[in-house]
């Protein structure tokens, strides 16, 4: 998971127990100094590990198939926990049991030289060096990879440069030609059979031939024995926290289907965890990646997803598109291997098993996916991923055998409350005869069907008509439930049998033990709703969200189709983010984006008031111009429902408050990309805006625009006009697109912006607004502008965070990266802003 690098040496130790191994304990060094080891390291697979010394540390990569002498030749380098300058000195085996057990041999040493800054070329992810050891030399590039969402990995690029170190494809393999130590003279063989180490008797040689008599057994504790039928899946318990301890390992928890892969010869088949074949569901390309993998035979556990625009797996956009017959984005990620070749991994240890999954599917982003693990500490996991907004993590003993069923050797933890509920009934929709306006759910408590609530919104159109059409089809005429439902829980309903599972996610369990603000994600057919009970685990009581008190017509209208995000789920959203999002909209002039059709309806904008406005919105006179209509702005929570009602998708707030028209306390500069422009460009014209307003005096802050760009904010003391600010802010602009015109403009003229970043600071003069925090915007995805902490933005991308994800968010965060936002404040010195170049 990105983040494990560059937290010094806190990683380092708590991954290792120096009880047991002779590696040494972490201490960073005061001394500076550019040292680089690689060191040869026989663990679960083998790899070679770059270490660069850098601030007292060795940064360092787990290069995969090791370093390449040919240029331009990519080879994988993960990036891991920095390491104690001592460790490039280290040779020796770490004791089984033990994190990165196997033989390590320092496999080359010497001196590297960055080209550039070299700690600016690390936090930009690309650093050229030059080595100068026994074996490598010349010049070298490490890249980052943009990572997707979800992935436990940070990756990069080792890249050999063009230069007279340089080998042709067709020469010797410095790792073939070389494997041995520069510092012994062993082999890693020689290391993990004791040879000419003093501290244990060296293993004759025979017992190493002897070992190699049988090169197919897959891994430690694999077994001759015939491919056995259906294996039922292992299964997590769910708990409220992931254990503590170095046995653990952590997985991402996927949103997607549980399959078990199987492969005989030609015959691939893909069964549900429930034992139903559903090979054909998923089209011909991930049979076709599960056919070309090298093995005669195999049995695979997994999981099948569709990953979202912004990279996390998304449950709700697989369903869509088994709704529709689209079969594009099926990717089948695969996390444990049970059978192999003619061997039963199951009484093998999982880290034997995941090692040799990694061997059979390679780390390529194919269709079929390996699914990597990560060794920091599960809370640290856990944390990372539900600031990502993921739905949480698996942990799993590295040493236990797979056992079917559920067990403690598995644990999932999740970043929000989500389970599968009964279908018993459900409620029409009030906009239109063919559609769902919500479901009737249930959990088994005691062997009896228990009302738990409703679900009417996270349906699209599509599947809401479905859902209409089947359940018709359903229809009973006596409630489901062992309990008499209240009046108010039983208006409208229309029962069925209880036969269907819907998956759905809630921010609570009510007093009353009722679902709050729940969201419908999809049908779970893989699963008998006679096997549905209430799940314990994180659906913890949160604090009560402030009451709506304003009525909502049409609730179930829906704003995005494709999302199936309604007006009462807009509703929910807007109250689980009202502290956020307050400060931001409340006592200022607003201007509105309705959309009363959702957004491929009519849309219009909207800054005085209307006929009929609701009267919780509160209406404001421009002191400048008094002869016009009044203008808009709210004051509480009911008035920001009084917008969801009027069906305002997007809020836009001036930079100033009705307490002060004329002197702004926010500057918004909005980078806004052309065609082509690459995220990590904007990312890097976004710092460039930060640190020229920092010259200024002036703090910053970042958030996504909820489009394609984002917005570098800056808090003002209110003492400069709309003039000097604008002049400010123009001759930011001007500047920045003058020392690079190749990359910014500061013009809206479309025809100058192909392949450049617009710099807009017309957001920053008199009557102008630019999109709250936190406020949804009336494009496809229900994305919203989310403030991030600006060490985030290589983590996300321009549409990541939505209406969804947002809640799960906020929970999770340790530290609201906004929070110190107002009292930053400084007054704007109006002065000219200086040129960086030339």
């Amino acid at each position: 998971m990105a983040g494990q690098s560059g937290a010094g040496l806190e990683v380092y130790n708590e991954k290792r127990d120096f009880s047991q191994t002779a590696e040494p304990r972490g201490q960073k060094a005061k001394k500076a100094g550019h040292a680089f080891v690689i060191q040869k390291h026989a663990a679960t697979r083998l790899h070679y590990d770059l270490r660069l010394e850098m601030d007292g540390v060795l940064k360092s990569w787990a290069v995969a198939k090791g370093p390449s002498l040919v240029a331009g030749e990519k080879r994988l380098a993960v990036h891991v926990e920095d390491h104690p300058l001592d460790y490039g000195d280290f040779e020796g085996t770490i004791p089984k049991g033990n994190y990165g057990a196997g033989a390590v041999i320092v496999w080359d040493r010497g001196d590297w030289s960055p080209v550039d800054d070299a700690a600016r070329g690390y936090a930009k992810g690309h650093l050229e060096f030059e080595l100068k050891g026994e074996k490598l030399s010349g010049r070298w590039h490490l890249v980052r990879m943009r990572g997707k969402r979800g992935e436990t990995r940070e990756n990069w690029l080792l890249i050999k440069s063009e230069d007279a170190a340089a080998r042709p494809d067709d020469a010797p393999d410095i790792l073939t030609e070389r494997p041995e130590s520069v510092k012994t003279g062993r082999t890693v063989e020689d290391v993990a059979e004791g040879a000419g180490d003093k501290s244990k008797p060296a293993k004759p040689k025979q017992a190493r031939r002897s070992r190699a008599k049988d090169p197919k057994a897959p891994a430690t504790g694999a077994k001759k024995a015939p491919m056995p039928d259906f294996i039922e899946p292992a299964l997590a318990t769910l708990k409220p926290a992931p254990p503590a301890g170095a046995r653990w390992l952590h997985e991402v928890k996927f949103d997607g289907y549980r399959l078990q892969a199987r492969l005989e010869g030609q015959e691939v088949r893909l069964l549900t965890r429930s034992g139903l074949d559903w090979t054909d569901r998923f089209g011909s390309e991930i049979t076709d990646a599960l056919r070309a993998l090298p093995a005669e035979s195999a049995i695979m556990d997994g999981e099948l997803v569709v990953e979202s625009g912004a990279g996390s797996s998304d449950f709700s956009a697989l369903q869509a598109d088994l709704s529709e017959g689209r079969n594009d984005r099926f990717v089948l990620y695969v996390f444990d291997l049970m059978y192999l070749n003619g061997y039963d991994l199951r009484d093998a240890p999982l880290i034997a098993r995941k090692g040799a999954l990694e061997d059979l599917v390679g780390m390529e982003p194919g269709r079929v996916r390996f699914s990597s693990h990560f060794g920091e500490s599960g809370s640290m996991v856990l944390r990372h991923a539900c600031r990502l907004s993921l739905e949480g993590i698996i942990s799993k003993e590295a040493d236990a055998p797979y056992r079917s069923g559920r067990g403690k050797g598995w644990i999932k933890s999740k970043c929000s409350a989500r389970q599968e509920f009964v279908v018993a009934g459900y409620v029409p929709s009030t906009s239109s005869d063919k559609l769902v306006g919500s479901l009737v759910l249930g959990v088994h408590e005691g062997g009896k069907l228990t009302h738990v609530g409703r679900v009417g919104t996270g349906f699209s159109q599509k599947i809401a008509e479905e859902l209409r059409t089947r359940l018709d089809g359903m229809r009973i005429d006596k409630s489901p439930f062992a309990g008499k439902l209240t009046a108010d829980e039983g208006r409208g309903v229309r029962f069925v049998r209880p036969e269907l599972v819907a998956e759905v996610e809630f921010r609570a369990w009510t007093a009353d033990r009722l679902l709050r603000h729940a969201s419908f994600r999809g049908l779970r057919e893989d699963k008998p709703a006679s096997e549905v009970v209430r799940e314990s685990g994180p659906a913890k009581k949160t604090p009560n969200a402030p009451k709506r008190r304003v009525a909502l017509t049409h609730p179930d209208r829906i704003y995005w189709p494709d999302e199936g995000i309604t007006k009462e789920g807009l509703a929910d959203y807007y109250a689980e983010v009202w502290p956020k999002i307050a400060p931001f909209v409340v006592g200022r002039p607003l201007a509105l984006l309705r959309c009363p059709g959702g957004i491929n309806g009519q849309r219009f904008f909207q800054k005085h008031a209307w006929n009929g406005i609701n009267k919780h919105i509160a209406l404001v006179k421009d002191p400048k111009e008094k002869a016009e209509e009044a203008m808009i702005a709210i004051n509480d929570l009911d008035g920001l429902m009084a917008l969801v009602q009027s069906a305002a998708l997007e809020i836009h707030p001036w930079g100033s408050t009705v307490a002060d028209w004329e002197r702004p306390d926010t500057i918004t500069m909005d980078l806004d990309p052309g065609e082509g422009v690459a995220w990590d460009a904007v990312i890097a014209g976004a710092q460039e805006v930060r640190q020229r307003l920092a010259d200024a005096g002036l703090a910053t802050f970042v958030k996504t625009s909820g489009g394609k760009g984002l917005h570098v904010v800056a808090p003002l003391t209110p003492k400069a006009d709309w003039p000097a600010v604008k002049a400010f802010t123009k001759g930011l602009a001007d500047a920045m697109a003058a020392d690079a015109p190749e990359a910014y403009v500061s013009t809206i003229t479309k025809s100058k912006r192909k392949g450049r970043i617009l710099i807009d600071y017309l957001r920053n003069q008199r009557g102008m607004t630019a999109v709250a925090a936190y406020s949804t915007r009336a494009r496809p995805g229900a994305t919203v502008s989310m403030p991030v902490a600006w060490e985030e933005l290589d983590q996300v991308g321009p549409g990541y965070f939505t209406v969804e994800n947002t809640p799960n968010r906020l929970a999770a965060l340790a530290r609201d990266p906004w929070e110190d936002l107002r009292a930053a404040a400084r007054p704007l010195e109006v002065k000219a802003p200086k040129r960086q170049k030339g």
